[in-house]
């Protein structure tokens, strides 16, 4: 009788439950559940020495430590590189030619907690202006455009903030190959959007 009563009492403990405990799946997933679902997690950007090539012309102090980003198209430049003399930017803010006129063109973002980005672009392509659009806030230090015939051309910024717009970056209406573009900037809002063209005639 004792096995009995004892048999029944398991039996109803059990029946409860099966019948009022949410199923186990229900409970897996409101254990995973977490309050900042969807939140972006950053991992922390890796800072390297700044490299400048010999005959760089700017003489200002640059910064120390960069965060790299490689071009996402690698593009080799043949003839040995020659650093012509910088030339001041200008702010001009211009309207982005028609579809049909821009060959080429990449974006990449930065974030305010990485610091001074050098953001590389591999273009290889031929054109005869360069357009930078801005989404976002971003500060400027210096821009280097890469020729076929190895010449560099250095655009001074000079460390000015800009915020949304499209700007001209270089103007050589003679019409150029363009082999890379390089430019080193950080962001001032917490992300800016840096988008660069390249226009044909």
């Amino acid at each position: 009788m004792k096995r009995l009563i004892l048999s029944l009492i398991g039996s109803a403990i059990l029946f409860a439950m099966l019948t009022f405990a949410p199923p186990l799946a229900a409970q897996r997933r409101k254990g995973v559940v977490h309050p900042k679902r969807g939140a972006v997690v950053r991992r922390p950007a890796k800072h390297t020495k700044l490299v400048v090539r010999s005959g760089h012309p700017l003489r200002r102090t640059l910064p120390a430590t960069v965060v790299v980003r490689s071009a996402r198209k690698t593009v080799a430049i043949g003839a040995p590189l020659v650093f012509l003399p910088s030339v001041a930017w200008t702010r001009a803010a211009v309207a982005l030619p028609s579809s049909e006129r821009l060959t080429w063109q990449d974006t990449e973002e930065i974030n305010r907690d990485e610091g001074w980005v050098d953001a590389n672009f591999g273009v290889d392509a031929s054109g005869n202006a360069l357009f930078l659009q801005v989404d976002g806030n971003a500060e400027f230090n210096f821009a280097e455009v890469a020729f076929a015939n190895g010449n560099v051309q250095v655009v001074d910024f000079n460390e000015q903030t800009h915020g949304n717009g499209t700007y001209k970056l270089l103007d050589f209406a003679d019409g150029r190959h363009v082999k890379t573009v390089r430019i080193l900037a950080r962001s001032k809002s917490e992300d800016a959007k840096l988008t660069v063209y390249l226009s044909k005639s």
